[in-house]
């Protein structure tokens, strides 16, 4: 049986978002706190006995998510210049979610293809996606560019969340143009070294997701979401990640974490509900 080589493709939270500014290429500045959660997909590649590349995808979330080219996971091993492969992605997080779905099963594609066939995983991933320079770090860490600036973020406490998402999808150039400034605050300069949970809910608050206003205004049901994340959390910040539709709390402990879970999951049994990790 041919080796297979696997790995984690986390979700990607995107605890602040501060959009700073747009280059004359049209792509927008960000300045972005990013954590990764301890659910996602999982990106298995073993070799093929000829060329070509191959895809299967399964799981839960599998519904639409193409085969073909068009595939982050064949793009990232097109990327590499690698050929005669075969890709199985799980696939567990809801697509066009805000959370890095496609851009994390890309960099999980490049880790895999690298281990597989002992190469190095090349510079340029933003050719793949915004986000996939920091889903190829797969760990806390400041986004900022256009997510080609990745800087490791140590220290990070350990926090629980919930994340939500009410099964909409939510295309990002239309949240992009609906945003009425493109020229916000970025982040503090320097981050701080948080202690504990609360200090980092505390810093949080005064920080933005700079999208969430126009993805409410262009799928109100982010808002509903929100209202609901609210009423089942002790403290906030309740807040929407990346694009939308994704919405996240955080959580001191596993448990409260668990319970907030369960009872949005009884609420809504038709929203994607799970509790999490961050790291």
């Amino acid at each position: 049986m041919a080796a297979v080589t696997s790995a984690f493709a986390p979700a990607k939270i995107n605890l602040t978002l501060h959009v700073t500014g747009q280059r004359q290429d049209g792509y927008h500045l960000l300045d972005s706190l990013v954590a990764f959660a301890d659910v996602g997909d999982v990106v298995r590649v073993h070799e093929r006995v000829d060329a070509g590349l191959s895809l299967d995808v399964f799981g839960p979330k599998a519904q639409q998510v193409p085969t073909d080219c068009s595939n982050s996971v064949l793009q990232a091993a097109a990327l590499m210049g690698q050929d005669g492969l075969a890709f199985d992605l799980e696939k567990n997080l809801p697509a066009q979610a805000g959370i890095g779905g496609g851009t994390s099963d890309a960099a999980a594609a490049l880790r895999a293809v690298a281990e597989l066939r002992g190469i190095d995983i090349p510079g340029g991933l933003e050719a793949l996606g915004a986000d996939v320079p920091v889903c190829a770090v797969a760990r806390a860490a400041r986004m900022s560019g256009i997510g080609e600036i990745v800087h490791p973020v140590l220290g990070f406490p350990r926090v629980w969340a919930v994340l939500v998402n009410p099964g909409v999808s939510v295309p990002t150039p239309k949240v992009f143009r609906a945003l009425t400034s493109r020229n916000n605050a970025p982040m503090p300069k320097s981050l701080p070294n948080w202690q504990s949970v609360p200090a980092l809910m505390s810093w949080l608050d005064a920080q933005r997701n700079d999208l969430q206003e126009a993805a409410v205004s262009v799928e109100p049901m982010i808002g509903l979401v929100l209202e609901a994340l609210t009423a089942v959390t002790p403290r906030p910040p309740v807040r929407m990640s990346g694009s939308g539709a994704t919405c996240f709390a955080l959580f001191e402990s596993a448990g409260i974490a668990r319970s907030a879970a369960r009872k949005l999951s009884q609420q809504h049994p038709d929203w994607w509900v799970v509790d999490c990790e961050l790291s």
